[in-house]
């Protein structure tokens, strides 16, 4: 690959995404359709318009080929664990699309540039125990055997005896 000026001339823009972003019960936790509108709204980003990265419910629904119900759930997603914030809700009749902020992304103000807030660091799932810890009270556990009764009493069979065949004897 050829350089030129320090730049790789085959290669566009791209959208680096950080370990610690990718490894969070946050990222983890995200739908698909939330998936690929983060990315659409990270594509958006050009180092200085975050909090006003512009995209309308309809054209997500568009773009992404999804149905906007569908977009819809998959921005709460997004805001519900953090990743992203609405800065300016839109308006269909003046044509003005929300406005958000990626949280794992620093914005330029008049006053200076804010550091990211990664509000997405502070969500947890909740944990389900997993192996012999596991709460097996939903199942049904059939012994393989009788155990000895720790008070003397005589064990009752796990399954009823069988008398001669089984089936319903009607059979020759």
């Amino acid at each position: 690959m050829a350089k030129r000026n320090g730049k790789r001339s085959e290669e566009g823009q791209y959208a680096p995404l950080p370990y610690a972003l990718l490894k969070s019960d946050a990222w983890r936790a995200l739908s698909g359709p939330a998936v690929k509108v983060f990315l659409e709204l990270h594509t958006r980003f050009n180092g200085s318009n975050n909090a006003n990265l512009r995209l309308s419910y309809a054209e997500a629904a568009k773009t992404l080929h999804m149905g906007k119900a569908t977009v819809q759930r998959a921005f709460r997603d997004l805001q519900d664990k953090g990743l992203v914030v609405l800065e300016s809700k839109g308006n269909f009749y003046h044509r003005h699309a929300h406005e958000w902020r990626i949280t794992t992304k620093g914005v330029h103000r008049v006053r200076g540039k804010e550091i990211p807030t990664h509000e997405w660091r502070g969500y947890r799932t909740a944990k389900t125990e997993c192996g012999s810890n596991a709460d097996r009270s939903g199942g049904r556990v059939v012994p393989f055997g009788n155990h000895k009764m720790p008070n003397g009493s005589k064990p009752e069979p796990v399954e009823p005896p069988t008398k001669g065949r089984h089936g319903s004897g009607s059979e020759h």
